[in-house]
């Protein structure tokens, strides 16, 4: 079966690549991801994707660039930012796959435990749906940890957040508020 892969980044790539190998389905990576922010983050996803993919046998396609500004604007709400991310890179590859002769897509976001899986799910069957193109749902998720620790051993980049800048502005409130609440409690042992 040809399958088109969707690939956020390299890491998350390791465990999708060796789960869809043991089916014997040879995939072919696409890179889309308009979300990522800022440009920095989305060039080192990007450059460990290049040399992560031949290094594993894995055809590389590249579609699209740095992509902030179509992201921001196909934002109806910030509630519904993650959705909005979902559609645009499924639907992308749903339209990509179909387009070129792929019998499927998938993508490496359903092995996130960080991701709605739900909602994921339903996107890329509807744009499988519309475009005329299988979605092959796969739940990657039972090999999170061991891809991630694959991931280090071989020295890819390993990101701190999904990638867009509401995501790391979570990220970074989260630290910040953590170290608040550290010194308050250093502060409150010390008057002790």
């Amino acid at each position: 079966m040809d399958v088109l892969l969707h690939v956020c980044c390299a890491p998350c790539s390791v465990a999708c690549i060796e789960q869809l190998r043991e089916e014997g389905i040879e995939p072919v990576a696409l890179w889309y991801n308009p979300n990522i922010h800022p440009f920095t983050e989305y060039r080192a996803r990007r450059e460990a994707v290049r040399a992560y993919m031949p290094a594993v046998g894995v055809s590389l396609i590249e579609a699209g660039d740095y992509g902030l500004r179509e992201f921001l604007s196909a934002l109806p709400d910030w509630e519904n930012r993650c959705e909005t991310c979902y559609t645009l890179r499924l639907g992308y590859a749903a339209q990509y796959a179909a387009a070129h002769g792929f019998e499927a897509f998938t993508s490496t976001l359903f092995i996130s435990p960080y991701q709605d899986h739900g909602a994921m799910q339903r996107i890329a069957q509807a744009a499988g749906e519309q475009y005329g193109v299988q979605f092959l749902y796969r739940d990657f998720r039972p090999r999170f940890k061991a891809g991630q620790q694959a991931a280090r051993e071989a020295g890819l980049y390993m990101q701190k957040y999904c990638g867009c800048v509401f995501s790391e502005e979570e990220r970074c409130r989260q630290r910040h508020f953590a170290a608040l609440r550290k010194k308050r409690e250093a502060e409150a042992d010390s008057k002790r």
